[in-house]
C-alpha cells in the first residue's frame, strides 16, 4: 500500500482537525510513510487515526498524539533529541527531519533492530538507535535539548530530568494506571522546573529493566 495523494489529503487532515498546525511538523509527518512502520494484517490501517500493535506487545501511537507531542516538543534545527521508547521507529523518523541528532532507545532488542533497519532503508543517518533501559536515560549523551517519551511513568523520572539542559523541554505522558494518563511538558529552568498539562492520553507502561524478546 503506497502513501497516495488522496490517503496523504485525508491523512494531514486528520491531523490538522486534532490540532497540529506547526507546519514543519507537518511537512515532516507527510514525508514519512507510516506504512513502512506497520506489518501484517494492520498494513492496511496505517493511515488510520489510531494506535496499532506492533511486536513485543508494544503499540504504534496514533499519528495526532505522534503530531501533536512533536508539536508540544518544538524541536529545532540544531536540538540534540533523546527518545524514550524507539517501538517501531516511527516517531524517530519523524524527529529525525526536525533535529540535528535523534538518540532512540528502547529496552527490545529486536524493535531496535528493526528500526535500525528501516532507518537505513529511508537514509536517515542522523538517528542513533541503541537497546537500553529507558528510564536512566542516556547519560553518555547527556544534556539533551529535548526529550520525548512514548511510555508513560507514574511521575517524570529524576535520570530524565537531570539530562535535559536549562531551557530544554521533555514531553510525555504520566499516570498510575493505564486508563488515567496525562501528557505533560516539562520545561527545565535555571531555577528548577516548570510543568504544563496539555491533554489526555493513553500509552503503555514505562518499566525498567531490559525486555525478553
Amino acid at each position: 500500500m503506497s502513501f497516495d495523494a488522496d490517503a496523504k489529503m485525508r491523512f494531514l487532515y486528520a491531523l490538522r482537525s486534532h490540532g497540529v498546525t506547526d507546519s514543519r511538523v507537518l511537512d515532516a509527518m507527510e514525508k514519512i510513510d507510516r506504512a513502512r512502520f506497520v506489518k501484517g494484517l494492520f498494513a492496511e490501517r496505517a493511515y488510520a487515526d489510531m494506535p496499532l500493535p506492533i511486536a513485543c506487545g508494544q503499540t504504534i501511537s496514533q499519528p495526532s498524539v505522534v503530531a501533536l507531542m512533536t508539536q508540544a516538543l518544538d524541536v529545532q534545527p540544531r536540538d540534540k533529541v533523546l527518545e524514550v521508547g524507539c517501538g517501531s521507529g516511527y516517531q524517530a523518523a519523524i524527529l529525525s527531519f526536525l533535529g540535528r541528532r535523534i538518540y532512540t532507545i528502547d529496552r527490545f532488542r529486536s524493535l531496535v533492530f528493526e528500526a535500525r533497519a528501516i532507518f537505513e532503508e529511508m537514509d536517515l543517518p542522523n538517528i542513533t538507535a541503541i537497546t537500553a533501559d529507558g528510564s536512566f536515560g542516556l547519560p553518555e549523551q547527556a544534556p539533551f535539548d529535548r526529550i520525548i517519551v512514548t511510555a508513560a511513568a507514574e511521575d517524570p523520572p529524576g535520570p530524565l530530568l537531570a539530562q535535559l539542559r536549562v531551557g530544554g523541554i521533555m514531553v510525555l505522558p504520566v499516570g498510575q494506571s493505564d486508563t488515567v494518563q496525562s501528557l505533560i511538558r516539562v520545561t527545565r529552568t535555571k531555577s528548577g522546573f516548570d510543568y504544563e498539562e496539555l491533554r489526555a492520553v493513553r500509552f503503555v507502561p514505562l518499566v525498567e529493566g531490559l525486555g525478553q524478546d
